[in-house]
């Protein structure tokens, strides 16, 4: 496909997965993209590794927000299919928690028959398994007998997969029954290959990385941008901005002159090592009440006995004043010194190894033997943005504050084609194009090769200084 001169000059300030899937998206119709990341590559964020398909980790969000969770997952799946880990999570309510099944299950059933509506008007929706068993219960008697089993190399069916949890539990600890929800894992190192060989194949996509956006200027209608590539200044112009900058959106809105409220949010993961010999885990959810001692505790398996953990207390995952507004003189909230070093510099591997054991430690109190884990790398990281002031927000797109340029600010991956369609369609509006889109999931689908993406991903985990197993899947 070649560039149609004619067609608007669109920059994508900000190569994330919100702003590869624009990118993509956009370049898959012929439109003119240029992609400016900072980075020396795509989407190196905030630590992804759940599809949220229906967001069920989060008791504290609204249930329509789950369902739009659910829908956006769903996109996902079709679009970046060879990134997601297909194993299912299993979630667990605490003796110390307040909380119930019978608290949780309504919102299922509401998940279980939305699923049912999306497959029936379009059966290639069908991306979770059945509707039917999109989560299923365990009693305490069924997990005592699933404990007895031997373990199966190769689970295929739900009994399969609880088998290895089962005999590593510590059931006192738990209320019953357990559930299984069909959600997958998402691969933020296979995600960051699809992003890198797509936007590199298409012909109407120009990446540059290693690239800062330094002024903005609205002239005639017409964006003026000065682009900084290693000390090069260049100027150049574009007809329509994306504002794609992650946690830095507040700063390129700052460029623009768009104020806005919004939050920003530092947050971690740990690397894990357990030589259980128990086969293939699911992901396993211990609820908790964010910010507390007892948060939500969140056990993501990967190849080689590797686990990446979650622990929702400001001990682990959450940090003192990790969580800021910003004020009225600029979009951009401000992290403390000590977060935002943390992003541009390593971190101390006195910080990072005590962390990641305060992660072992809190995961041992449901699961005894994973005392016996080791620290498996630098912890995964970043910060994110949240727009408006709700901290709870986790369902969000996209919204156009001023013509010709958009602001991007999803939360969790799963929004970012909801975000591009959308993009898309102001685009059309403004510049008055017919374009019809595209099946975007298929013309990708059809061009990128498992080997391809697998080399890609386990380089960048490598120079990205990670396990390379992190870039390996999860298949079921």
């Amino acid at each position: 496909m070649k560039i149609d001169h004619s067609s608007p000059k669109i920059a994508i300030i900000g190569g994330g997965i919100a702003g590869a899937t624009a990118a993509t998206y956009l370049a898959n119709l012929g439109l003119n993209i240029t992609l400016i990341e900072k980075g020396p590559s795509l989407v190196n964020g905030p630590p992804i590794c759940h599809l949220h398909a229906g967001g069920n980790l989060y008791r504290e969000i609204d249930t329509q927000q789950c369902i739009t969770l659910l829908r956006q997952s769903i996109d996902t799946l079709k679009l970046y299919p060879a990134c997601a880990d297909y194993r299912p999570t299993v979630i667990a309510i605490p003796k110390r928690d307040p909380g119930c099944f019978n608290d949780l299950k309504p919102r299922l059933n509401q998940l279980q028959y939305h699923y049912q509506l999306l497959v029936d008007q379009d059966s290639t929706n069908k991306v979770l398994g059945e509707p039917s068993e999109y989560f299923t219960t365990y009693s305490k008697e069924d997990v005592e007998r699933l404990a007895t089993q031997e373990i199966v190399e190769q689970p295929k069916t739900k009994d399969d997969w609880l088998i290895p949890v089962a005999k590593t539990l510590d059931l006192d600890k738990l209320k019953f029954p357990l559930v299984m929800v069909q959600e997958y894992g998402l691969n933020v190192f296979r995600l960051a290959a699809s992003a890198t060989l797509t936007t590199a194949q298409q012909p109407t996509c120009q990446v540059l990385t290693g690239t800062t956006v330094t002024t903005i200027k609205k002239v005639n209608g017409v964006w003026q941008v000065t682009l900084d590539n290693n000390g090069k200044l260049t100027d150049t112009t574009f007809d329509y901005i994306v504002n794609a900058g992650g946690y830095k959106s507040g700063a390129i809105d700052d460029l623009v002159g768009c104020y806005t409220k919004r939050l920003v949010e530092f947050k971690a993961a740990y690397v894990t090592q357990w030589n259980h010999n128990l086969g293939q885990f699911p992901e396993v959810i211990f609820y908790g009440e964010r910010g507390t001692p007892n948060g939500m505790a969140q056990l993501t398996p990967y190849p080689n006995g590797y686990f990446q953990i979650h622990g929702m207390t400001k001990d682990i995952t959450l940090f003192e004043d990790g969580l800021v507004n910003n004020n009225t003189q600029s979009a951009q909230p401000n992290l403390p010194k000590e977060l935002s070093d943390k992003i541009v510099n390593q971190w101390p591997d006195d910080v990072a190894i005590h962390r990641t054991q305060r992660s072992i430690d809190f995961m041992a109190h449901f699961i005894p033997s994973f005392d016996e884990a080791l620290v498996g790398g630098k912890p995964l990281f970043g910060a994110q943005q949240i727009p408006g002031k709700d901290p709870d927000l986790r369902a969000s797109d996209v919204d156009f504050p001023v013509k010709n340029y958009a602001r991007s600010e999803i939360v969790k991956a799963s929004s970012a084609i909801d975000a591009a369609e959308l993009i898309y369609n102001n685009i059309c509006t403004v510049f008055d194009l017919k374009i019809k889109a595209a099946d975007i999931s298929t013309n990708i689908n059809l061009t990128l090769s498992e080997q391809d993406i697998s080399s890609t991903a386990q380089k960048l985990a490598i120079a990205r200084d990670y396990p390379v197993s992190l870039a390996d899947r999860v298949v079921g």
